[in-house]
C-alpha cells in the first residue's frame, strides 16, 4: 500500500472531510484541550465553514461544531478523504 503524505487540517477546504492522523502539539494543555474535543487520531471530520478573513474555521467533529484558529490547526496531520461517488 503506498505511504499517504500528511496535510495539516488547516490546508484542508470547505466541504471536504479530513481523517486525523496525529497531533503535532508540544503544549500538552493545548493537545489536552483538543484531544478532549475529539480531535483523536483515526476521527474523520468535516470542514463546515472559514471565517470571510480564513481564520477561525468551523469544523464538525462527533456531530458537534468546533472552531478553531489557524494556529492550532497547523498542528493537526491527516489526509483528506475522497468520496468514492465522485
Amino acid at each position: 500500500m503506498p505511504s499517504v503524505k500528511l496535510q495539516r487540517l488547516s490546508e484542508a477546504e470547505e466541504g471536504e472531510r479530513f481523517r486525523i492522523e496525529k497531533l503535532d502539539i508540544q503544549d500538552g494543555t493545548m493537545k489536552r484541550r483538543l484531544l478532549d474535543l475529539g480531535f483523536v487520531p483515526g476521527c474523520e471530520i468535516m470542514v463546515l465553514q472559514k471565517s470571510p478573513l480564513g481564520d477561525p474555521t468551523a469544523y464538525r467533529v462527533s456531530n458537534t461544531t468546533i472552531a478553531l484558529r489557524k494556529e492550532e490547526s497547523d498542528h493537526i496531520y491527516g489526509e483528506r478523504i475522497r468520496d468514492v461517488h465522485k
